[in-house]
């Protein structure tokens, strides 16, 4: 029998508890034999056993990867298997469920179980005579159940075994959840006969995408494996007399060759259990990988119309940095592939241009800015990069003098640096606020954007709303990653995932909330009458952050 895949020991040894709360032999379902097999095809090998899994509901995989990791450590010595779950009550069920093949192996395979705390099984002799366990030992493996989010979860151990349940759901935790996962992969040899199994349903741009996105691209040891909710037998019921499909129901059985009867259940499934939601069905059971991220997590912008700009938009014309000139104060452009500055429009002579940016905070975030020709509200440039505020000073002054002066709009939430700086240097186009002076409470003209309570969900809002007219406005790739990973929290207050960057959307919003201090025509160009009616309409609907 192979030492770490063993469909004959599930079969034979191990009971399962089904819905209507029967204990019966466990029988893999057809879902479960293709995960088995792709496993064992891994063990045969002779490679370790790395799998990511992206899954519909309820198709039974934590229960075959708890069968697994119970047969590693009731049949092998020293083997230390961990299995972290999304929430408290999820890390009880798949304790519960390993204590229950425990509870029922026959007796002849039966290993000596050392009692313990917590939700932890440890095969170990149970006896208080100290000679009694030198001379019979046991198995000394164990099987430890935790929850995510919790400081230093198997940064202390050496591990076999590995089964990370609902990974894309994981709180951030003390640790960061990126950070708590680095660790526990840490823990475990790139041996053969151990394990890693990481699943999920999807939940958004997050880093359970990004994780599999690597392994579809071969750019980790990871096989990345997906079923389909169609692949659950257990999805299909009789189709109700007089039915008729919708062209939406009848695609979807031609593309997937799908039964009436499956067709049936996806209609009651939507009906019963999504609340009539199409999308939540899409998320909760997938019919293919890009299906599951698209329509899963709570993203700000339109994931779909985002993906669809960043595979069209074109790279940037030119890339690079200003440098100090030949004369005082002067800057030059200097071309360099890896430069903060990316160009996607030269500068037209006579154009309007805005700048808006974001700067580094305490810290965490990156330097940005981002630049649109206003005349067209297309983006014109963008920089990103983490430097000091001078140097980020020096960069936004050329250029924002090398798009026509542009209107230059600084977050000054952190530090008013940037913008004091720019006085300093003579840069003649500053974005104006109004604030309340601290002492007379009179109004005043302040230079810089605040992002507050106020003007961030009004900036925020005008960009989603801008994106979802204008995408094709939109060039930075980069920018566009950010938008898929910008999303609403439990709050529901939009900001990055845990461990992603706001920095380029935010800079984004400033820059659009910010051009209605400047013009919106070249120089020189005539304008009608009825097409003054309308700029001032448009900056009127600007100013209310209506476009």
């Amino acid at each position: 029998m192979n030492p770490c895949i063993a469909m004959d020991y599930i079969e034979n040894c191990l009971k399962i508890k089904t819905k209507s709360g029967t204990v019966v032999p466990f029988r893999l379902n057809d879902a479960q034999r293709k995960l088995y097999a792709v496993a064992k095809r891994q063990q045969d090998a002779g490679k370790p056993v790395r799998l990511i899994i992206l899954k519909a509901r309820q198709l039974g995989f934590s229960t075959l990867t708890e069968g697994l990791i119970f047969h590693a450590c009731a049949t092998r010595k020293n083997v230390n298997a961990l299995i972290v779950a999304h929430r408290e009550d999820a890390t009880a069920n798949l304790f519960r469920m390993s204590k229950l093949f425990y509870d029922e192996l026959p007796a002849p395979v039966k290993p000596m179980l050392r009692a313990s705390n917590a939700q932890e099984l440890v095969f170990e002799n149970p006896s208080k005579l100290r000679s009694e366990r030198e001379a019979r030992p046991g198995l000394r493996s164990r099987i430890r159940c935790a929850t995510a989010g919790g400081r230093g979860i198997g940064r202390s151990d050496t591990l076999q075994c590995v089964h990370l349940s609902e990974y894309a759901f994981w709180p951030d935790g003390a640790d960061g959840k990126a950070s708590t996962l680095a660790g526990i992969l840490q823990a475990v040899p790139s041996l053969p006969g151990t394990m890693v199994v990481i699943e999920s349903t999807a939940n958004g741009f997050e880093d359970f995408k990004e994780r599999w996105d690597a392994a579809v691209a071969g750019e980790n040891d990871f096989e990345p494996v997906f079923f389909a909710w169609f692949e659950n037998p257990d999805y299909s019921m009789p189709v109700v007399p007089g039915t008729e499909w919708t062209p939406e129901e009848r695609e979807m059985r031609d593309a997937y060759r799908l039964t009436d009867e499956q067709l049936q259940w996806r209609r009651w499934c939507i009906a019963n259990n999504c609340g009539g939601s199409r999308d939540m069905f899409r998320q909760e059971y997938p019919a293919n990988p890009d299906e599951a991220f698209l329509h899963s997590g709570s993203g700000v912008f339109d994931n779909a119309l985002v993906i669809r700009r960043r595979e069209e938009a074109a790279p940037p014309v030119r890339r690079g940095r200003f440098v100090p000139g030949d004369k005082d104060g002067e800057s030059v452009w200097q071309d360099d592939d890896a430069g903060e500055i990316c160009i996607y429009r030269e500068c037209e002579p006579g154009h309007p241009y805005v700048l808006g940016g974001d700067t580094a905070g305490e810290g965490s975030d990156w330097f940005t800015a981002h630049v649109i020709d206003n005349s067209t509200g297309e983006q014109a440039a963008s920089l990103r990069r983490r430097f000091s505020e001078p140097e980020y000073v020096r960069q936004v002054y050329a250029l924002g003098k090398h798009y026509n002066d542009a209107l230059v709009a600084l977050e000054t939430n952190f530090s008013t640096y940037p913008v004091m700086k720019l006085m300093e240097l003579g840069y003649p186009n500053q974005y104006r606020r109004e604030r309340e002076d601290t002492f007379t409470h009179r109004l005043r003209e302040s230079c810089g954007f605040r992002t507050d309570r106020q003007t961030r969900p009004r900036a925020i809002a005008n960009l989603v709303e801008v994106f979802s007219l204008h995408p094709e406005w939109f060039s930075d790739r980069e920018l566009l990653g950010k938008m898929l990973t910008f999303c609403y929290n439990e709050d529901h207050r939009p900001e990055a995932l845990a461990g992603k960057h706001d920095d380029l959307v935010m800079a984004a919003a400033i820059c659009y909330a910010a051009r209605h201090q400047q013009r919106m025509t070249a120089a020189g160009a005539p304008v009608s009458r009825e097409e003054a009616v309308r700029q001032k309409e448009r900056r009127r609907r600007i100013r209310r952050g209506r476009i």
